[in-house]
């Protein structure tokens, strides 16, 4: 593995030091891929949502012509090849509100989820009217989670029985304008849970879901079958480990990638923010390898924001 320091040392401090591209960078060379490996990592999204990651294996994409960049996150895409991922009922519905139907137009409005008795009980408003739908969650073939429906309210009405008599249903009454990752089926809403996210995007297949009281929980598998797990230099519990290819951070581009981020208190899971990753950077410390590689070790991000 070789770390070459376009603009400044090569002093980790220098990962936060720009976030421009890096003059001289070549085109990424397409077979080389960088793997990654988490464990027991809290997935900041925003302040609010959080993917909480029991295990995933898969691999970095770059959109374009680039490597994968930390400091731009729709440089890349993440394939899951095998995960456990969850998410709050709480994190859900916000993610819905806040990323999936925050478009002008949208016929949904102030969404929240919570989970009751293993279905999950969605509230919102559709074109101003207040409604409740309270459905059962299951996973189709093709990889979404659907919800079906076992009642639907609307201003506190029960109403799938007048909507059956005159014909209605959700789809003909929610019209979706290339909404990512939902679409609706007679009165299914269904999920795509990778395309749900906003970036780094992320392409996976789920195989099975869970929905408990405070989480509703993801497994994915690809198609390709099992993958080898990646050996990190280090026996931290929480982390995220990156292999091969080619890998961009701040000012370095790290050829052949060998990067260990662990989690500095491995008491309770690693929460990371890509958005602010340098204020976490800043507030760890890092080693390096025999054979070269990098182990950073960092706070969790609530323990390396400004004032903590």
């Amino acid at each position: 593995m070789r770390i070459t320091a376009v603009a400044g040392s090569c002093a980790l401090a220098a990962l936060g030091g720009t976030t421009g591209p890096l003059s001289g960078q070549s085109a990424r060379d397409p077979a080389g891929e960088v793997q990654v490996e988490m464990r027991h990592v809290d997935y900041m999204i925003d302040s609010a949502v959080v993917l909480q990651i029991t295990y995933l294996r898969g691999t970095l994409h770059p959109t374009g012509n680039q490597p994968p960049y930390f400091d731009d996150k729709h440089s890349f895409t993440i394939a899951i090849d095998s995960a456990i991922i969850a998410i709050s009922p709480t994190a859900l519905g916000q993610l819905l509100d806040r990323y999936v139907f925050d478009y002008p137009g949208s016929p949904l409005r102030h969404l929240s989820i919570r989970a009751t008795q293993g279905q999950l009980e969605q509230r919102g408003r559709l074109r101003g009217v207040s409604f409740t739908v309270l459905g059962e969650l299951t996973v189709t073939q093709a990889g979404e989670l659907r919800l079906h429906p076992t009642s639907i309210k609307a201003g506190g009405i029960p109403v799938r029985g007048l909507m059956k008599l005159f014909g209605l249903n959700l789809e003909k009454l929610v019209k979706l304008r290339g909404t990512p990752g939902v679409r609706i089926e007679e009165n299914d809403l269904l999920l795509s849970p990778a395309g749900l996210l906003p970036p780094p995007q992320v392409r996976g297949k789920v195989i099975k879901v869970e929905v408990r009281d405070t989480a509703v929980v993801n497994v994915f598998r690809s198609d390709k079958g099992r993958v080898e797990p990646l050996d990190p230099p280090d026996s931290s519990r929480n982390y995220m480990f990156y292999r091969g290819g080619v890998l961009r951070f701040g000012k370095l581009t790290m050829n052949d990638a060998d990067l260990l981020i662990v989690d500095a208190d491995p008491r309770d899971p690693f929460r990371f923010f890509l958005d602010q990753y340098n204020q976490q950077l800043v507030a760890g410390y890092e080693r390096s390898t025999p054979d070269h590689g990098l182990i950073v070790h960092m706070p969790d991000y609530r323990r390396a924001r400004p004032g903590n």
